[in-house]
Order: C-alpha cells, then structure tokens, then sequence
C-alpha cells in the first residue's frame, strides 16, 4: 500500500514542480521595458520558459556596461528588449519599431487586438499605410539585397528585381522608411547593382502611399500568369500571406474565372511574407466539397465554393511561414509535391501589443500543434524537391519556380 501511495505521489510532485510560476522579473524604471516584460509574463504561452526570460531581464538590467533604467536611451532599450525576446528561442516574438516596413505590416495585420489606438495611430479613418514602393531589402554579408518585390508595386513597375543590391536612394544611405518619407507621389532615384562588380544602374520609382493588407492582396492578383510547356497551359500565382481577408477570395476567383480558369496545372507559390488566416485554406485544393455557384435573376454570378480539381505543384521557403505552413503541410500529406526549401518552422500564435512608445511587440500567446501531436515549431515542412535559391544578384532568375513548373510539365506529361 505504501509503495501505490508513493508512485502515485510522484507525477504529482513533478506536476506541482511544472506548474510553478516564474519569479516575478525584476523592474528597471523604463516604462517601455517594463511594460514589454509584463506583457510577456502575463501572456507567452510557455510557462516553462519564463524562468530563463526573468534571468535575461535581470542581466540586462543588471548589465555592469550599460544597465538598462529609467533613463536608457531608445536604441539601448530596443536592444535589450531584443536580447530578453531572443531568450525565449520561439517564433512569434519579436519587436517592431515604427520606422521599418514589419511594423506596418503587422500593425495592419494585428488592426483588432490595438483597434482602441488605430485612429490616432494612424489619423483621421485609422488605415495603417506608409510610404514605400512594394519592395523588401534584406542584410547579407554588408550589403543589402531585394529579397522581395510585390507584384504591380511601384517597384516591380520599374523594373527592379529580387537579387538587386540596393546601393542608395536620390544620393542617401537606403532606409525602409525614411528613404520614402514625405515624397508621396514623387519619384525617386534607386541607385543598384545587378551583377557582383558591375557599375550601378539607375532607376527612377514613384513612391505611393501603401496600405499593408490591399498591397497584398493587389499582388496576389497581380503575380497571377500562364506559361505554356509542350502544349500545355500552366498557371502560377504567389500566396503572398493568407493574413489579408480575400487572400484566398483572389485565388478562387483567378482560378475559377480569371486568368487561370483555362490552366490544365497551377503552380502555387506559398514563399509569402507573413502567414495568418484561416487553418483550412488548404481545402481549396484537397477538400471534398463540390464547386458552385449562385445564380440570381439578375446580376452576375455569385462563386460560392470554389474547388481545384486539377495538378498542383507548391513552391516553399524559409519565407513560408505560419498559416502557410499549415498550408503547405495539408498540401504535402495530401500528395501534392512541394518544390524549395524548408519552411521557416514558425508556428505558434501571436498576438500584438503597443508599447508605451508605439512600436510593437508580438508575443507568442499559443501552442499549436496539428494532427495528434504534430509541431511545425522549429521543424517546419521540408520540400519533397529540394532547390537551393542565393539571393545575391540573381537578377530576377528563379531556380524554384523554374523547377516547379517544370514538375508541373512532368506530371502533365504523365498524364
């Protein structure tokens, strides 16, 4: 009897050892900090990492060099909420200042959970937008490339392409931001390198003022294209996000009636910028209801439920993330083949804050977990066709899309 009693005590030692919470962090006077803290505290969705956060807190605070108090300046603040995000090693965290793309964006993405300051964030409708030209510049090895240009942007108008390192903007130092500010609806000088020690070229791009989401979903529409292999015709068209509300509404309606209806495969590239929407958006592709549509006695034909029924190749990257690998795992189980590389392995859900100084922090509110017990967290999804992508100087060229519809080609040619 002895001996049950003590089995049956241990699991709840160890449960009691589990559920113990964390030591409350200690407090550093800055109100940006602290309240950056608190909020992960309050909210991170693992309970078991907060002891090693609050010791990140406590050496930041207690940082013998620079300590972090009331009276640290913005950029130390910056970089030692950074520091104490990063000792949680999860997706989904992150903060983001005003004077980067990423804020927008997530700002737009996020527009609910901050509703209460969105109109004087953003005066006088509340609409988040920033003046840009549809174009992400990433660091590598000192220089920075375009690692993304969004279809029908003023910069895919241009003519600049992924691969391009971005050397200046009229004469200055590029900045996401502070290059395009206060030059609306003006042209700017984009001065690029193309190919590794050749002269720069330069281009002339009108700044506009973007709206995060509509930009989305305007280059969805926009990416959408045929190409014709052997005879037959092959659709594409890019995932930018599934975040947007008529993400997928674009797909089904460029498939169902727009410029891919007549396509005998598509190609569906899911290397998007952010993930979000709905976990189900797969079942365009693999679900078992039946397409229609609805019929008035006047008007236009109302699409209802759209469903493709012929191939599918999907092209991944790190940049596939989220929702979309949720997507491109529904995809990958259901047999159709993933062309690219690993997906980003960042699958939790956020949630975003404002912080007293109006930059964001994302905090990671949930598990998630797909299936029985299957996490993408930190794994991801990995291609059944691997094809490496370098950024630097690709000039546009696409080994992973070429690659899938080529795989697209095959299948067809199969049959």
């Amino acid at each position: 009897m002895k001996r049950t009693s003590y089995l049956a005590a241990v699991p709840l030692l160890f449960l009691a050892i589990a559920e113990a919470p964390a030591a409350d962090p200690p407090r550093s006077g800055h109100p940006v900090f602290d309240r950056a803290v608190e909020l992960v505290t309050d909210n991170f969705h693992d309970e078991a990492a907060l002891d090693e956060f609050v010791e990140a807190v406590r050496r930041e605070i207690d940082d013998p060099a620079s300590p972090v108090n009331a009276k640290s300046a913005p950029d130390r603040v910056g970089e030692a909420i950074d520091t104490v995000l990063a000792s949680l090693d999860a997706s989904h965290v992150g903060h983001f200042e005003p004077d980067t793309i990423e804020y927008f964006e997530l700002i737009d993405i996020f527009r609910f959970a901050i509703r209460d300051e969105m109109r004087r964030l953003f005066p006088p409708e509340g609409e988040v937008s920033y003046p840009g030209i549809g174009m992400i510049a990433r660091p590598q090895n000192g220089a920075r490339f375009v690692s993304d240009v969004y279809d029908g942007s003023p910069a895919d108008r241009a003519g600049i392409l992924v691969g391009d390192e971005v050397l200046s903007v009229d004469g200055a130092p590029y900045h996401e931001i502070e290059s395009f500010s206060d030059k609306v609806a003006k042209p700017v000088e984009i001065e690029l390198r193309r190919r590794a020690g050749a002269e720069p070229i330069t281009l002339e791009v009108k700044v506009e003022r973007l709206k995060p989401l509509p930009t989305f979903e305007k280059a969805i529409a926009e990416s959408a294209e045929m190409t014709t292999r052997d005879g037959r015709k092959i659709g594409y068209i890019r995932l930018w996000t599934l975040a947007a509300r008529h993400s997928m509404g674009v797909v089904a309606e460029a498939l169902a009636e727009g410029k891919l209806k007549d396509a005998d495969g598509l190609v569906l590239d899911l290397r998007g910028r952010w993930g979000g929407g709905s976990s189900d958006a797969a079942e365009l592709f693999v679900g078992d209801t039946p397409s229609f549509r609805l019929i008035p006695r006047k008007g236009e034909d109302v699409l209802a439920n759209v469903r493709w029924r012929r191939p599918v190749v999907a092209i991944i990257d790190e940049g596939s993330r989220s929702g979309l690998e949720v997507f491109a795992y529904a995809l990958k189980v259901n047999g159709i083949p993933l062309v690219g590389a690993r997906t980003a392995g960042a699958l939790l859900a956020g949630r975003g804050y404002l912080l007293p100084d109006d930059s964001l922090l994302e905090v990671a509110v949930s598990d998630a977990v797909l299936e029985e017990n299957t996490r993408l967290e930190g794994a991801g999804v990995e291609p059944d066709l691997p094809v490496p992508f370098s950024l630097p100087y690709a000039a546009g060229n696409d080994p992973q899309r070429d690659a899938a519809i080529e795989e697209m080609r095959r299948i067809l040619a199969r049959g």
